[in-house]
């Protein structure tokens, strides 16, 4: 059964379900609210993160020996790479119609993980988690299930594609559910 469980938690990563316009609607309206905060957003989800998932800090060396999350907050480095990774998802929600471009970016943010980086796949599934987190908290009372069904799709999403970027250039270590 376990076996079983699993092969579907990966299918349902590697073929996500279809986004309808009325979810692209939902996603671009919840992220319009969220990206007029762009940097602090950008830095909450990264401290997020790291505290709760440390072992991502390796691949930092700006930060990774960062243990407290108001030293973080305070890091230009981190500030940084808090608005490319809000700018990379504003790139794919702009988009969400253009399902070309949308592959194009994440195809871009996959290969300098996978190449530059060497970033095990598994923190694009756990670090787009963070995100979704962050918007349920910052729009609690407005995070209906339409919302996060929306926005889940958008994961799977964003994590697929990353995750077939990183099998074309050979990666060799793909993820586990374990995480």
């Amino acid at each position: 059964m376990e076996k079983v469980q699993e092969e579907n938690e990966t299918e349902r990563w590697e073929r996500p379900e279809e986004i309808t316009e009325s979810e692209r609607d939902i996603i671009k309206e919840t992220w319009a609210r969220l990206y007029t905060n762009c940097e602090d957003v950008g830095v909450s989800i990264l401290i997020r993160f790291f505290v709760n998932f440390p072992t991502a800090k390796q691949y930092f060396s700006q930060f990774k020996d960062m243990e407290d999350p108001l030293e973080m907050e305070r890091s230009s480095q981190l500030r940084k790479h808090g608005r490319r990774v809000m700018g990379a998802i504003n790139s794919v929600v702009e988009n969400l119609g253009d399902p070309e471009k949308v592959a194009t970016v994440l195809a871009i943010v996959g290969k300098s993980h996978a190449v530059k980086h060497k970033v095990d796949p598994v923190f694009f599934k756990i670090l787009t988690g963070v995100i979704l987190e962050v918007i349920a908290e910052a729009f609690a009372k407005d995070f209906t299930p339409e919302v996060q069904l929306a926005w889940s799709k958008l994961r799977s999403h964003i994590y697929s594609h990353v995750l077939a970027t990183y099998k074309e250039v050979g990666w060799t270590q793909y993820p586990t559910n374990s995480v």
